[in-house]
């Protein structure tokens, strides 16, 4: 499963670009299959999940090329609605195909996805969606079927601004006949994202980053060109990373509008944060204060992705913290193992209450999760001696060469496998 070896104590210094967004390439290969052509996407990251989301498309026939970080994928070639299970149950975000594949194909099977374990996370909103639309979807032995020979554009009101299903609506809906109105979307800048480059493919899309899209469904898409923007929760990371080891870097490639609440938290915390066109400058000489509350809530809110990094820093902040989780009840996993090296915390349902140590102590942890994997890293680059991080495999799913780019800023950390 691979392990990181980490010594702490080592102030983090110098720049780093900040790799493409996890959370914006998923959505849009599951795109590419719209166009049953050619598209072009830059600036793809290289992780777990992007792979995974190839060995999908591959294996319902586009062909991939790879080079570099731009991927080249054909899907003038696709022979099968049906998703294999063992590469659906590797990652949630696979669910994302459901939209496209319905769209195009008019009907798909899917068994449950998987990915991490961090609460109940029902794909009810995106099924509702789907039957909205027309579709016809059943639930049978743990497989979804899903069929329509004619989707119609509706209104669409979610019961949550879910991303997953804002995303799902606006692939299935991107093809559909008539104008699909999404109400309480997410305004994720993903979804942004997403809106971008199906227009550039040929689709009408309209009112992404607010809580109402507007689609309007077209007959047919074109090849496209496109570069995947920079990772906000990588950004926020790496923020916090040289926050919690008292250090200064900068951060290129990225925008500080979207991670504004995260940093205002950072600027709390003592440190001094800035933005100069794309990049990013942290800079925390001081002793980190408390932030009294941290409340994670859908965008433009604290992100739910940064939650358990934002705790590892405030586990060495002078003063308390109460962090309330509103978003999966189970993430504070890593929450055990942070006490494992020393740290104050208390829980109580969603809340948690971390009352700031002197330091903490290096020890040997297991990740979780995603983000609570990348928390337990900075944690083990603050603590006095030596870290052991196992389990990384979790770590690789979202951060694309983490260990490098650490060791390229002065940290003392090696991957063993």
């Amino acid at each position: 499963m691979g392990q990181f070896y980490i010594k702490g104590g080592i102030p983090l210094e110098g720049e780093l670009r900040v790799q493409g967004a996890k959370n914006a390439v998923l959505p849009i290969l599951a795109a590419t299959i719209l166009n049953q052509g050619e598209s072009v996407i830059h600036n793809v990251p290289d992780l777990k999940d992007v792979k995974t989301m190839i060995k999908i498309l591959e294996s319902i026939g586009c062909s991939i090329k790879k080079e570099e970080n731009t991927l080249i994928v054909n899907s003038s070639a696709i022979h099968t609605n049906e998703i294999p299970e063992y590469l659906v149950r590797e990652m949630r975000s696979s669910i994302i195909l459901l939209g496209a594949i319905l769209a195009k194909h008019k009907q798909a099977k899917f068994s449950y996805p998987g990915g991490c374990d961090i609460g109940h996370r029902p794909i009810d909103l995106h099924l509702k969606s789907f039957r909205e639309l027309g579709a016809e979807v059943m639930e049978s032995h743990g497989y979804i079927y899903c069929k329509s020979n004619n989707l119609k554009g509706t209104h669409i009101q979610l019961d949550y601004p879910s991303v997953g299903a804002t995303e799902n609506i606006m692939l299935a809906a991107s093809l559909t006949e008539g104008i699909t109105i999404i109400r309480n979307a997410a305004k994720e800048p993903e979804i942004q994202e997403l809106q971008n480059f199906l227009n550039k493919m040929g689709c009408k899309i309209k009112g992404a980053g607010s809580n109402t899209i507007i689609i309007e469904g077209v007959k047919k898409l074109n090849n496209v060109e496109f570069t995947i923007m920079s990772d906000r929760i990588v950004a926020g990371t790496f923020a916090v990373a040289a926050a919690i080891t008292g250090g200064q870097i900068v951060l290129k490639d990225c925008y500080i509008e979207h991670i504004s609440s995260v940093i205002s938290k950072l600027i709390e915390a003592g440190c001094n944060v800035y933005s100069i066109e794309d990049k990013i400058v942290i800079n925390s000489s001081k002793k980190i204060k408390a932030v009294e509350t941290i409340r994670t809530l859908p965008y433009p809110g604290f992100p739910t992705d940064m939650q358990a990094q934002m705790m590892a820093l405030m586990t060495v902040a002078k003063g308390t913290s109460i962090f309330t989780e509103t978003i999966f009840e189970n993430r504070y996993k890593h929450v055990s193992q942070l006490i494992r090296m020393g740290a104050n915390i208390n829980i109580d349902g969603r809340i948690a209450v971390v009352k700031g140590v002197n330091k903490l102590f290096g020890a040997k942890v297991t990740a979780t999760d995603l983000r609570g994997g990348a928390a337990l890293v900075l944690a083990g680059l603050s603590a006095e001696g030596e870290t052991i991080v196992d389990n990384i495999y979790h770590v690789d799913r979202g951060y694309e060469n983490f260990e490098e780019n650490l060791q390229s800023l002065g940290a003392s950390i090696i991957r063993k496998e």
